[in-house]
C-alpha cells in the first residue's frame, strides 16, 4: 500500500514539473517575441552630418527623417542654407546628411547674361605723357625799415615752370579707372617774382610850405567830420597819407609826377581846389577829400584799397 502512495506522489510531482517546464517555455517564448518587436520598431542608425562650417558629427538615431535627426543634434538650418537631402525627406542610403551656404549659387543663378558680359570687359591700358606748368612764387621783400611812405617794385618778374609727366592710365568701358605716374621731368624751372617794398622816393617843389604835420591833420580831421565821417574814418585817413607822402605838401614822386599830401597824378588834379595846390595844405587836403568820397565813398574803404592794390 505504502509503495503504491508512494508511487503515484511520484507521478504528480513530474506532472508539476512538466507543467512548471511548459508554462516557464510559454513565457519565455512569449518574451522573445516581444522583444524581437522592440528591437525591430527601435533600430538604431550612424548618421554623418556635414555642415557649412566645415565640420562634421557622427550620430546615432532612430529617426529616418531628415528635420527630425537635425532637431535632436540641435542642429539649426539658416535662411541662406541648403540641405541635402532635404529637410522633409527620409534619410537615403548613404546616411550622410549635407549643409551647404545657398547664397553664392543663388547669386549666381540670378546674374544676367549682360551682366557676365560686362564683367569681362576688356580693360585697356595707355601710356600718356603730359607737360603741366609748375606755377612760380612770389617773394616780397620789405625793405622801408618801417617807413609809411612806400612804394612796391617789381624787381625780378615771376614766369611758371614747365613738368613732363608720364602716367600708366587704365580704362574699362570707355572710362578711366586708375592713373598712376611713371616718371616725372622739370622741362623749365619756375622763375620767383621778385617784389621789394621800398620807401617812397620823394622831393620838396613849388615853394616854401608853412605848418606842421599836426596842423594838416588837425585841419584834415575837422574836414572829416564835415563830411559825416566817423573818427575811424579820419584814423583811416591818416595811414593812407602816411603811406602816400607822410603828409607832406611838398612830396613829389620823380618817377611818376604825384604830388602833395594826397600825391595826386597828375598834381594838376588839384587845380579844381585851388590854383595854389602846389604849396597850400588846405587846397591839397579839400581836393583829396573830395576825391576819396567820390571814388570811394569813405577814407575807410580807399584805406582798404589801398592795402590790396597797393595804390587808391
Amino acid at each position: 500500500m505504502r509503495k503504491r502512495i508512494s508511487k503515484q506522489n511520484k507521478q504528480e510531482k513530474a506532472t508539476v514539473s512538466l507543467r512548471k517546464i511548459l508554462i516557464i517555455t510559454l513565457i519565455l517564448l512569449i518574451f522573445a517575441g516581444t522583444m524581437s518587436v522592440m528591437a525591430t520598431n527601435q533600430k538604431l542608425t550612424s548618421v554623418k552630418i556635414l555642415l557649412s562650417s566645415g565640420h562634421e558629427m557622427d550620430v546615432i538615431t532612430k529617426s529616418s527623417k531628415v528635420s527630425d535627426i537635425l532637431a535632436e543634434n540641435h542642429v539649426v538650418v539658416l535662411e541662406d542654407e541648403k540641405v541635402v537631402p532635404s529637410l522633409n525627406e527620409e534619410l537615403s542610403d548613404n546616411k550622410t546628411i549635407t549643409i551647404t551656404k545657398g547664397s553664392k549659387e543663388e547669386k549666381k543663378e540670378n546674374i544676367s547674361a549682360e551682366e557676365i558680359l560686362q564683367s569681362y570687359t576688356q580693360i585697356v591700358e595707355k601710356i600718356v605723357t603730359e607737360e603741366i606748368e609748375i606755377p612760380y612764387e612770389t617773394i616780397t621783400k620789405d625793405i622801408s625799415n618801417g617807413s609809411y611812405a612806400t612804394q612796391n617794385r617789381v624787381v625780378q618778374a615771376g614766369s611758371n615752370g614747365l613738368k613732363r609727366v608720364t602716367y600708366r592710365i587704365r580704362y574699362q568701358n570707355g572710362a578711366e579707372i586708375e592713373k598712376t605716374e611713371i616718371s616725372s621731368e622739370v622741362i623749365k624751372e619756375p622763375v620767383d617774382k621778385i617784389v621789394e617794398v621800398r620807401v617812397r622816393q620823394v622831393t620838396s617843389r613849388g615853394g616854401i610850405v608853412k605848418g606842421s604835420v599836426s596842423e594838416y591833420q588837425a585841419y584834415a580831421q575837422k574836414r572829416c567830420f564835415d563830411y559825416g565821417w566817423s573818427d575811424a574814418d579820419f584814423q583811416a585817413l591818416v595811414k593812407l597819407w602816411n603811406k602816400e607822402s607822410g603828409w607832406n605838401p611838398s612830396a613829389h614822386n620823380s618817377s611818376s609826377g604825384a604830388h602833395g599830401i594826397p600825391q595826386a597824378l597828375p598834381a594838376s588834379k588839384m587845380a579844381t581846389a585851388g590854383s595854389d595846390y602846389l604849396t597850400n595844405y588846405k587846397t591839397q587836403i579839400e581836393w583829396g577829400l573830395s576825391y576819396i568820397r567820390n571814388r570811394y565813398g569813405t577814407p575807410t574803404s580807399a584805406w582798404n584799397h589801398s592795402c590790396r592794390k597797393g595804390w587808391y
